[in-house]
């Protein structure tokens, strides 16, 4: 139940979403990975929500090249674990939430137990292996993942809900090439803010989630498309013929 605190402070939002809406906010755990560029915005708004716990993955350390797209690290952050950083900036904005940081690495041997039995996941990454392995565990718990990824001008996103839809490596079957993007701190905000909005929908029932849809954002004119998207049956991850057969699933 919510208190009369809470109440006071999300009276714009149980306006729109309601009362029951913003418990389902209140009781829900969503696992952030990556504490960056995608995952500051998206958490700094899912705390702001009323998201009752969050639960922030990431092993980096903030640098100076980081502080123009990831907002909650400042300069004297510099040197300091990522998840600790956004956990401090977080539990200033809403004390009453509950946000457990873990510096480690995803990977495919730890993946699974990282997540645990969170309602949702938040696939703010920007490598692919991880993403793999959050893919594939998301998959095993049947627990929905929003993903996002940002280059440049340009960003997308979809949802991908066990079982239903397209998954990670349905849509991107081989990962794409380098390993460092040129980023517009902007265009990380843009997605970061859609992935939180998608969450939201997600947990309180309300509006149309980008389900077997890939929306893509071309900063340069500021324009949106959506690529339609369908589970491969012989997917490495989730095709019918691969289901539980461990590293032949593609498991990094």
């Amino acid at each position: 139940m919510l208190t009369e605190r809470e109440i006071h402070r999300y009276s714009r939002q149980i306006a729109f979403i309601g009362e029951e809406g913003q418990e389902r906010l209140k009781a829900a755990h969503v696992v952030l990975a990556g504490a960056g560029g995608l995952g500051c915005p998206a958490a700094t708004y899912l705390a702001v929500a009323g998201v009752g716990r969050l639960t922030i993955i990431d092993s980096d350390k903030v640098e100076m090249t980081n502080l123009n797209r990831q907002i909650l690290h400042w300069e004297q952050d510099i040197g300091r674990n990522k998840t600790v950083s956004a956990r401090e900036k977080l539990g200033a904005m809403n004390p009453d939430l509950f946000i457990e940081d873990v510096c480690e690495v995803i990977t495919g041997q730890n993946a699974s137990a990282l997540i645990g039995r969170a309602a949702l996941i938040i696939d703010a990454l920007d490598n692919f292996p991880a993403r793999y392995a959050l893919n594939l565990a998301a998959l095993e718990h049947g627990i929905p993942c929003i993903h996002g990824a940002v280059s440049g001008y340009d960003g997308h996103i979809t949802t991908v809900i066990p079982g239903e839809t397209a998954c990670l490596q349905c849509i991107f079957p081989d990962p794409p090439g380098g390993s460092e993007f040129p980023i517009i701190g902007t265009t990380a905000g843009i997605i970061g803010l859609m992935q939180a909005h998608e969450a939201i929908k997600f947990l309180t029932g309300g509006g149309t989630l980008l389900k077997n849809r890939l929306l893509i954002w071309d900063g340069r004119d500021s324009s949106v498309t959506f690529l339609d998207l369908e589970r491969d049956p012989v997917c490495r991850a989730c095709g019918e013929c691969t289901q539980g057969a461990g590293s032949e699933r593609g498991e990094p």
